[in-house]
């Protein structure tokens, strides 16, 4: 008999959502103490994830979701970063 494997869930700071692991994207913030989006998910780091919208970045930034999920204060032109990137991304 073989076992069935879990699927990884994460909770989006977005929307609240939870969803499948690999669907999401993952906001990292680096032993250095900068923000950027982690598109492989296994940088070294605490991360929080999001759905790839600009919706729910945008109710993240909005509930500062991302905030409390990463245990920092972000600066606006980190907001403006993930933004730009979030938008290529999706085109």
């Amino acid at each position: 008999m073989t076992k069935k494997m879990k699927t990884p869930m994460r909770k989006c700071t977005g929307c609240g959502e939870m969803k499948n692991k690999k669907e999401m994207f993952r906001v990292l913030k680096t032993p250095e103490d900068d923000i950027v989006l982690d598109a492989t998910g296994r940088k070294n780091g605490r991360g929080a994830y999001l759905c790839p919208s600009s919706a729910c970045l945008g109710l993240a930034i909005k509930s500062r979701g991302l905030e409390r999920s990463l245990k920092v204060t972000i600066p606006e032109t980190v907001y403006e970063e993930l933004k730009k990137e979030m938008a290529a991304i999706e085109q």
